[in-house]
């Protein structure tokens, strides 16, 4: 009888315990507001989960720190945060705080990559967001070991960072961005594409090459199987490509106007000096500039000079193009200066 009632006892103790550690565990997870006022929260690699639990309190997202602390050591999470940004809110309960930050479920931010940019000019988008620092994707783009992991044959990463919008969050390694654009690069240039440059006796990185002359030529869509055609052409003849974009690449200093000085400069890139492709792209393409590159516009065109509207006039010989120079270049050059 003594035994019976010592268990009666245990158990009603044992029942009004976990009475209390429901309405303990109702009362301290409930969220502090609504859900109107949404915080970006920055959690930086390396922050304790003591400091977790401070930040989210200092922030108005919880009431008791001790709580956090004590769901995220008995459900062995409190070194299982992933740093990052988070978009939280004073609507939400402490159970879902943590369960957020345990997945990772960070705020990522939209970069685009525009079409024929250089390596140095995605670094520079890259650190003015925030995202990585420009001395890192400069490294990256000349790391062999990266480079070699990436299946890329080449000495650098110009020509292969696929310009595209893409979303990283906060604290992304830059090894993963510069994955990221690479597996695009992949993704787009399909083993179809890469048939037709064996079909055209190029390699890819002549393509690659090729490819963005041709995007810094021109802009519009309509003309860049017409420029691709030219180069072609000259490539043929063995006539120098006089690409003023491969003359800037190689320059320390471009102001905006290209000078008779810059086109002695001894460079491999100076395709006024030097007769075929330069040694490598000048940026990164797009897929209709490697299309354009693999497919040329057939014809006798040789030359081609702008016709200041953002078009181009188009020639087959030199008499042609002298008129259209002198038609497009020098004549309202004359206007201004007069």
């Amino acid at each position: 009888m003594r035994l019976f009632k010592r268990l009666v006892l245990v158990g009603l103790l044992a029942g009004i315990a976990g009475l209390l550690g429901i309405l303990v565990f109702v009362e301290f997870n409930r969220p502090l507001g609504t859900s109107d006022s949404v915080q970006l929260v920055d959690i930086p690699p390396g922050t304790a989960f003591t400091q977790v639990s401070h930040l989210l309190h200092n922030k108005g997202l919880l009431g008791t720190e001790w709580f956090f602390k004590v769901l995220g050591r008995v459900q062995r999470l409190d070194r299982k945060i992933i740093p990052g940004e988070y978009q939280l809110h004073a609507g939400m309960k402490p159970t879902e705080l943590l369960k957020t930050l345990v997945e990772g479920e960070v705020h990522q931010y939209s970069v685009t990559i525009p079409e024929g940019y250089n390596v140095v000019q995605i670094a520079d988008i890259l650190d003015q967001k925030g995202l990585a620092e420009k001395r890192d994707i400069l490294r990256l783009n000349k790391d062999r070991g990266f480079i070699s992991s990436l299946k890329i044959t080449a000495s650098t990463l110009e020509g292969y960072l696929f310009p595209d919008t893409y979303r990283f969050a906060r604290y992304t390694p830059p090894e993963s961005i510069v994955r990221a654009f690479v597996a695009r690069f992949h993704e787009m240039v399909t083993p179809e594409l890469q048939a037709q440059a064996k079909v055209m006796g190029m390699t890819l990185q002549e393509v690659l090459t090729l490819a963005s002359v041709v995007e810094k030529e021109t802009g519009l869509a309509a003309e860049r199987s017409l420029v691709s055609g030219v180069f072609h052409n000259r490539l043929r003849q063995n006539i120098p490509l006089q690409s003023d974009p491969t003359v800037i690449y190689a320059l320390e200093y471009f102001d905006g106007n290209i000078r008779k000085a810059d086109l002695a400069v001894n460079s491999p890139y100076n395709t006024y000096k030097v007769r075929g492709l330069p040694p490598g792209p000048i940026a990164n393409p797009g897929l209709a500039a490697i299309q354009a590159a693999l497919y040329p516009t057939p014809s006798d065109y040789v030359y081609f000079v702008s016709r200041n509207d953002g078009s181009h006039k188009f020639s087959a010989t030199l008499a042609e193009h002298n008129k259209a120079v002198d038609k497009y270049q020098r004549r309202p050059r004359s206007k201004q200066s007069s």
